[in-house]
This record gives structure tokens, C-alpha cells and sequence, in this order.
């Protein structure tokens, strides 16, 4: 495959707004002779190429490699190391420089995206934490007021919010009021993760149907009681949804280690199945991980009868 020629800067960027992996190769020490000096840039992408480390057998062993932790969602950087002779066992063509050549493959992730929908307290307790992450966060309402800047912060000249709850944020913050909350489903990254969590009932089956029906997304939760869900499942059935797709909804949603009823506590619970299924979704076969279907393994979280294993039931609670 040739390598584009567009900055590996300018690529890296690109992929990343497409929400596409790829692995970044440099040059990083070069003993003797070599196709290119030190600190050459290569960028793979499971489709393209940009830049060059140098061609020939050095070059395609290093997209092979990188390819290889792309399909497999490898996430630690590793050194590869080649010589440069025609005595060495290639599998791409003889290079005979003389020299030997490291170097460093640093794998660049898609940048995780979760939708938030319902910012009560509850809500806003998950939005703290969850900001503290490298992830796009969507927090949608369809109250005005949930998002105001004095609840959340002011938004700065770059976006950022400041003077609230999540002035220190890590992650993208993206506010969405929308008077029909599943609307701002169809805006939302591929793969994001949805946590449904509003006030109100009627909003949460409506997101729940429209979320059945959104492809692409990487797990669907909701939070509530068993009796609520059994509501709910003979809703979605009569709606055409059929066993297969309801499997996709997580409820009740967050680990079952955690338990307790105050806001700040189920969003720990939830927050950490969230970064599990997160960390899940780079890692083939892995639990919690999405299958081709949309499906997530979950983890089962404790519930006693007809009470919610991860409730919000009271105004107080955000529901």
C-alpha cells in the first residue's frame, strides 16, 4: 500500500476526528546505516498509510506489527528492533544498509464517547467523575435548567466550562438540551456507550426504543428497578423488538460490589462499569466487550426484589 502524503500531525488528527485507531511509528534510534534517520514518522491506520520509516523490509514489518495490535486493540507501546543485512531472515525483501534500526510503535486509541441522558443528581454526580477521563461526554436533558452555566460551569472561549462542578474536566464536554431527549441520539459518536438515567419514566422508554434502533452504538444502560424493566420489556415487544434486541439494554447498570442509594454512590457504581466497558470495547473477546450485534456482557449487580439495585426513585435522587 503507499503511503499518502499528508503530515503524520495532519493524519493523526484526521483519523481522529473520523474515530479511527491507528498506531504511530518513529524511527527512534538508528545504529549505522538506514533508509531514514532518526525520528521518521510513520502513521497506520487499519486502511492507510501516512509518511515513511523508510520502505522495504523495515517498513512493512512495522505495518504488519502495527496492524496486528490494531486488530488485536493493543494499547501498550512496544519496541521493535530490525538489522539491516543481507545475512538477516526477512519476509518483505533484503535490506542491506548495515545498520540496525528500533522502532517505537505507540498505539493511538479512538477516544471513548458516553452519553449521559438525565443531569439530576445522580446525573451530575456521574458527569464529575466521568469528566476526569480522556473520553467525549454528551450530557443531555431535556430541562433547561439541568444544563445551566451556573450548574455546570460557564463555557470559556475554547469550549471548556469553568467556575462549576466540571471546570477541571478531561474529557469533551457537549451540552445537549433537547426537548425530545432521543433526538441527540443520532448525533453521537460510533460506539458511544448510553446511559439512560432521566426523570422521568415516559423519557426513559422513549430513549430506550430509539437507542434499539440506533446502530452502532456500544452498550445501552438503564438505570431503575426490575419492575420497571418487566414494564418496560412488554412495552418494547409490543413496539416489534424481539428478545435479541432487548438483550442489549444493561439494567439494573454498575457493579455489583458497589452498592447504596445516595446519588454520589451510584454514580461511583456506574461510572466504573462504564470505564470497564470503555477499556472492554479495545479488547477482542473480552468481558464486557461488544460483540458484532451491538450486545454487551455485562456484569450482574445485586437487586432486591422490586427495588432498584442502582434506584433513583425520589425527586431528591434526580428522578
Amino acid at each position: 500500500m503507499v503511503s499518502r502524503p499528508l503530515d503524520w500531525l495532519d493524519a493523526l488528527r484526521r483519523l481522529r476526528e473520523e474515530r479511527t485507531p491507528a498506531v504511530v511509528v518513529t524511527l527512534a534510534m538508528v545504529r549505522g546505516h538506514a533508509p531514514r534517520n532518526g525520528g521518521a514518522k510513520l502513521v497506520v491506520s487499519p486502511t492507510e498509510l501516512f509518511g515513511t520509516v523508510g520502505g522495504g523490509n523495515l517498513e512493512a514489518t512495522a505495518v504488519r506489527r502495527a496492524r496486528d495490535l490494531l486488530a488485536t486493540g493493543g494499547v501498550e507501546p512496544e519496541l521493535l528492533t530490525l538489522t539491516l543485512s543481507d545475512k538477516a531472515v526477512t519476509e518483505y525483501g533484503v535490506q542491506c544498509c548495515g545498520g540496525e534500526v528500533t522502532m517505537l510503535l505507540e498505539p493511538v486509541r479512538v477516544v471513548p464517547s458516553v452519553a449521559v441522558f438525565g443531569v439530576g443528581h445522580v446525573g451530575l454526580e456521574l458527569a464529575r467523575i466521568l469528566a476526569r477521563h480522556e473520553l467525549d461526554l454528551h450530557l443531555v436533558d431535556s430541562r433547561a435548567e439541568m444544563l445551566a452555566p451556573e450548574r455546570l460551569g460557564v463555557p470559556d472561549a475554547d469550549g471548556r466550562l469553568v467556575g462549576g462542578p466540571l471546570a477541571d474536566a478531561v474529557a469533551g464536554v457537549h451540552l445537549h438540551h433537547e426537548p425530545v431527549p432521543e433526538a441527540a441520539l443520532a448525533d453521537l459518536e460510533t460506539g458511544a456507550h448510553v446511559l439512560i438515567m432521566t426523570h422521568d419514566h415516559v423519557e426513559d422508554l422513549a430513549i430506550t426504543e430509539t437507542a434499539l434502533r440506533t446502530e452502532g452504538l456500544g452498550s445501552i444502560g438503564l438505570i431503575g428497578s426490575s419492575s420497571k424493566w418487566s414494564r418496560f420489556r412488554v412495552k418494547l415487544l409490543d413496539l416489534g423488538h424481539d428478545e435479541a434486541s432487548l438483550a442489549r439494554v444493561t439494567t439494573p447498570i454498575g457493579i455489583p460490589e458497589v452498592s447504596g442509594k445516595a446519588p454520589a454512590v451510584v454514580a461511583v457504581s456506574v461510572a466504573a462499569r462504564v470505564l470497564q466497558l470503555v477499556d472492554d470495547a479495545g479488547t477482542p473477546a473480552g468481558v464486557g466487550s461488544v460483540d458484532a450485534a451491538g450486545t454487551v456482557d455485562a456484569a450482574p449487580a445485586p437487586e432486591p426484589a422490586d427495588e432498584p439495585a442502582l434506584p433513583v426513585t425520589h425527586p431528591s435522587a434526580g428522578r
